[in-house]
Parts: C-alpha cells; sequence; structure tokens
C-alpha cells in the first residue's frame, strides 16, 4: 500500500477548511456537538490524514496501514469530517449526525469506516496506542500509531502510566499529539490542573519532544511525517491550538466546548468561516 502523497500547503489549508465547516453544519444539528475541541484539531487531523498517515479508504482494514486514535473521542464530528473528506464514506452521511439510525454518534465507533476503536472515555487513547505498537512489533510490520490527546485529558493518570509504559518498552512507532487549546469544560487547564512546562514533563517520561503551532498544517505534516525522531523513543508532538478555531465569536472560549448552533449562530459561523478561508 502507498502512502497518502504530501499536499502543498495550499491544499492542506483547503481540506482543513472544509472540514471545518462540516463541523460548523454538523454542529447547528439537533444535537450540537463538541464544536470548540473539534476545531482545535482540524489542522491536525488534515495533516495527518491528507499528508502522513498511510492509508487506504478503498482498504481501511489493510493489516498494514498505520493507525489512529482519537483519544479526545468528544471531537468525533472532526474525525467524521476529516473520514468523509478523505474518502471513507460520502460526504452526505455527514447530514445525519447524532440522529436515529446513524452511524456517527457523539464518541467514534467502529461501524465507521476508518474508526479503529471506540473511545471517548478520557485517558485511555495512549494506553490503546501502545497495544497496537506493541502488536505491530510482535508482527514484524513497520506501521506507525498516532494517538491525538486532549490537554485537559492529561490530567488523567492512566495517561501518564501509558507514558512510562511506552518508553520502557522503546516503542518508537508510537507518535501521540496534544492538542494544547489551554481549555475544557469548566475552564482553564492551568487554573484546573497546571501542566507546564509539559514539553519537559514529557521529556522526564522518555519521550522525544516537538513543539508547533497547532494550526499550521504544513508544519505539523512535517514533523508528524519524520517520526520517531529519535530511534528507540516514542514521540509526541504539543500543538498549540485555539478552542473554537476559526469561529470570532467562539474562539479561545470555554462556551465553545459543546455547542447547538442556532440557526442565527450557524449563518454566522458559516460567514466567518468563509471570510478566513478568502484571506488565505
Amino acid at each position: 500500500m502507498t502512502a497518502t502523497p504530501v499536499l502543498e500547503r495550499t491544499s492542506l489549508d483547503s481540506v482543513a477548511a472544509r472540514i471545518r465547516s462540516h463541523v460548523v453544519d454538523m454542529c447547528a444539528g439537533p444535537e450540537g456537538g463538541h464544536l470548540g475541541g473539534a476545531l482545535s484539531c482540524t489542522d491536525v487531523l488534515a495533516a495527518l490524514y491528507f499528508s502522513v498517515l498511510n492509508v487506504n479508504p478503498w482498504r481501511p482494514d489493510d493489516p498494514d496501514r498505520d493507525r489512529f486514535l482519537l483519544s479526545k473521542g468528544h471531537a468525533a464530528v472532526g474525525l467524521y469530517a476529516t473520514l468523509a473528506e478523505r474518502g471513507f464514506f460520502q460526504v452526505e452521511e455527514l447530514a445525519g449526525y447524532g440522529r436515529p439510525g446513524s452511524r456517527l454518534m457523539g464518541h467514534p465507533v467502529r461501524a465507521v469506516p476508518g474508526v479503529e476503536l471506540p473511545t471517548g472515555s478520557l485517558g485511555h487513547g495512549l494506553a490503546l496506542g501502545c497495544g497496537f505498537a506493541l502488536a505491530a512489533r510482535y508482527e514484524g510490520r513497520s506501521l506507525r500509531n498516532f494517538v491525538l490527546l486532549g490537554d485537559g485529558e492529561l490530567q488523567e493518570g492512566s495517561v501518564w502510566e501509558a507514558a512510562i509504559a511506552a518508553a520502557s518498552l522503546r516503542l518508537d512507532r508510537l507518535v501521540a499529539v496534544v492538542d494544547r487549546n489551554g481549555l475544557q469544560l469548566t475552564g482553564p487547564t492551568d487554573g484546573i490542573a497546571p501542566m507546564e512546562p509539559l514539553a519537559d514533563r514529557w521529556r522526564s517520561f522518555g519521550w522525544a519532544v516537538r513543539e508547533a503551532d497547532g494550526h499550521d498544517p504544513d508544519e505539523l505534516a512535517g514533523h508528524l511525517g519524520s517520526a520517531p525522531w529519535e530511534p528507540g523513543k516514542p514521540s509526541v508532538l504539543i500543538a498549540r491550538t485555539v478552542k473554537g478555531q476559526g469561529l470570532a465569536f467562539l474562539a479561545g472560549r470555554s462556551a465553545s466546548h459543546y455547542v447547538k448552533l442556532s440557526p442565527r449562530n450557524h449563518a454566522r459561523a458559516v460567514r466567518g468561516l468563509r471570510a478566513a478561508e478568502d484571506a488565505v
């Protein structure tokens, strides 16, 4: 299976813009959705699925595919939009998100092509990624395993247990990405459980660490595409992001965590995204 070719920066920006548009539309549906955290990781998802991951939508269960786990499963609308844009299922299916009979639920499930495991109970994704990486080693496969975590999720002790295990087992085919938007449902993450200096914390656990602008898909693709960065060490990219990125009236606010957009705010969001895309 041939890896996804790297796209030009303008192409990745365009993909990210389409993903954001889908996320906004889904969050204007009857159930709403986790808008802020999905928009903060959109550029990460665009970089992964359109530049980095060795995946094939027509062979979603290929044993040599790279694995991706959305540990912050509440950002499922972002993953669904990305998978649809990548061709795992029809974009038109996104319109049924959260409705009776739809397989597009509030958190990812295996019924959706491209979803490896159900996620959303925070703190479990990195341990699952360790299991995938270790299984691939035993099977002699050179695939890579990517896990996207929220920064609020780092308050779960199981994340750090997995971090210790990954370093001890020298799982250098494991790559974590932290969506460092600085906010969670109840306020600023550092006001609830301070994590800084976050990069040094990961280094102390034996990981190779890099930091990046989480809204520059070209930079993200460069870092993620070149992992592992140090032989014998798992890699973690701390992506500095903005919760609700792309929507001026919600960006950087905890209020964007879960939103059901009214028709007025939906139209407002669509206009804002279009204006941002035109400015690129």
